[in-house]
């Protein structure tokens, strides 16, 4: 049954673990533990293979088109997401791609690779977020605006962003101010509090689309409330494989020291 299920997209390989995809989940997988075997899977009974295989998986531009986003874009937006990465001609699905339900697919003459997708793609959440981010649909005026339950929602809308950086960014803190005007100086393209591409609603403090790197900087750090929190984040990062940079007051300090050699192991490059 592994193997069958690997083959119809609902699971995927991590290292040594087998990771339900969101269509694994779907149809019923479930994980389970055992205190001799650790973590594995389970399936329903009724689980139909050949039906599964049947399937309609769609191409980027299917995802693009059912989005209204024009289909030279939807790759650029996926890579973005982190689904899936440039190759030498063509795209190659991630892990987080593989979580979605995305699948690795070649070209049978030219041998390009690309990825196709299930159709419950078109529901994820974080996807349709970036897409109304970027058809300018999620702009409301401030009468429009309604509170938000979740967490990290509410946290951004009680601390409002209120310092101007160099780039015309408003920020929460000198030290984000600082972190802004450093990658705006150094020609580093950055987005402020990005949405993550994940499950869970959480946002970074910095996003750079060159290399898919997130920054954290953890101030507060004496606080438990706050403590907590990081502890999530952090989890979060760890759990979707993302490339993460964390700084510190220290490195605030020396940030023209440390930020060039952070950068440089994610393969950015300054000055």
């Amino acid at each position: 049954m592994v193997y069958e299920t690997f083959g119809l997209g609902l699971i995927f390989k991590e290292g040594d673990e087998w990771v339900l995809t969101r269509s694994g989940r779907e149809v019923g997988g479930e994980y389970q533990e055992s205190e001799k075997f650790g973590r594995y899977i389970t399936w329903p009974t009724e689980i139909d293979p050949e039906g599964l295989a049947r399937r309609e998986m769609l191409s980027a531009t299917s995802v693009g088109e059912s989005l209204g986003i024009p289909a030279r874009r939807i790759n650029q937006i996926l890579a973005e997401h982190g689904w899936i990465r440039k190759h030498l001609k063509g795209w190659l699905v991630t892990s987080l791609g593989q979580r979605v339900g995305g699948r690795q697919r070649e070209n049978n003459k030219s041998g390009i690779p690309y990825v196709v997708w299930p159709v419950s793609v078109l529901d994820d959440e974080t996807l349709k977020t970036t897409i109304k981010d970027l058809k300018g649909e999620s702009v409301k005026g401030i009468a429009d605006e309604a509170p938000s339950a979740s967490k990290a929602s509410g946290f951004r809308d009680k601390f409002k962003p209120k310092m101007r950086t160099a780039d015309g960014h408003y920020v929460r803190s000198r030290a984000e101010m600082l972190i802004d005007n450093w990658l705006y100086t150094a020609e580093v393209v950055h987005a402020y509090e990005r949405r993550l591409p994940v499950e869970e609603e959480a946002y970074c403090d910095f996003y750079l689309p060159s290399g898919r790197v997130y920054i954290e900087f953890w101030g507060m750090e004496s606080d438990p409330a706050y403590q907590k929190r990081q502890q999530e984040k952090r989890a979060i990062y760890k759990k979707y494989d993302l490339n993460l940079i964390e700084l510190g007051d220290q490195d605030i300090a020396n940030i023209d020291d440390v930020m060039p050699r952070l950068l440089l192991k994610h393969g950015i490059t300054t000055y």
